[in-house]
């Protein structure tokens, strides 16, 4: 009953490409037809709901998907239990600097909306990363990342960027 309401009456876009996603990786190594079934329904699911995820990601129990789009994770990112992430969030590569590589992220942990995680580090267990952040360093247990605040300027620019104004 659960599968119907998931995938027909009350199709929940997290839920759905994560139950697509955990029995693509389950039939990966078992039965090559059923792998292929299920990957290209994830394909098209990943088209559908903006997510790009890849099956050869490792992702721990409870992951959530609070809001569909724009969702990108590598596929070699590990991804602990109890992540939560929201839209707009990037788990990147890094090619270049000290940090080259994927990030690994701990237990217990949020990401905000907007926020990228780029190269091989480590973001710790019960770690919030708030809305818009960019975090390219560690980040331990226990603590929150912020982006910086808004800069306000005294110069009114919106002349610029409204268009179509009846004058």
């Amino acid at each position: 009953m659960i599968l119907v309401k998931t995938f027909i009456v009350m199709p929940n876009p997290g839920l759905k490409f994560l139950t697509i996603f955990r029995l693509t990786q389950y039939f990966r190594r078992r039965s090559r037809p059923l792998f292929y079934f299920f990957f290209l329904w994830l394909r098209h699911l990943k088209v559908k709901y903006g997510f790009d995820i890849s099956y050869r990601t490792q992702i721990g129990k409870g992951f959530y998907i609070g809001h569909f789009g724009n969702v990108v994770i590598h596929g070699d990112t590990v991804i602990g239990d109890n992540c939560n992430i929201s839209q707009g969030i990037t788990f990147g590569v890094s090619n270049a600097g000290t940090s080259i590589g994927v990030p690994k992220i701990g237990n217990n942990v949020f990401v905000g909306p907007g926020a990228c995680v780029f190269g091989n580090i480590r973001i710790g267990n019960n770690v919030t990363i708030g809305a818009n952040a960019v975090v390219t360093n560690d980040v331990p247990d226990f603590h929150t990342v912020l982006s910086p605040t808004a800069t306000l300027i005294s110069k009114d620019l919106s002349s610029f960027y409204i268009h179509n104004i009846d004058i």
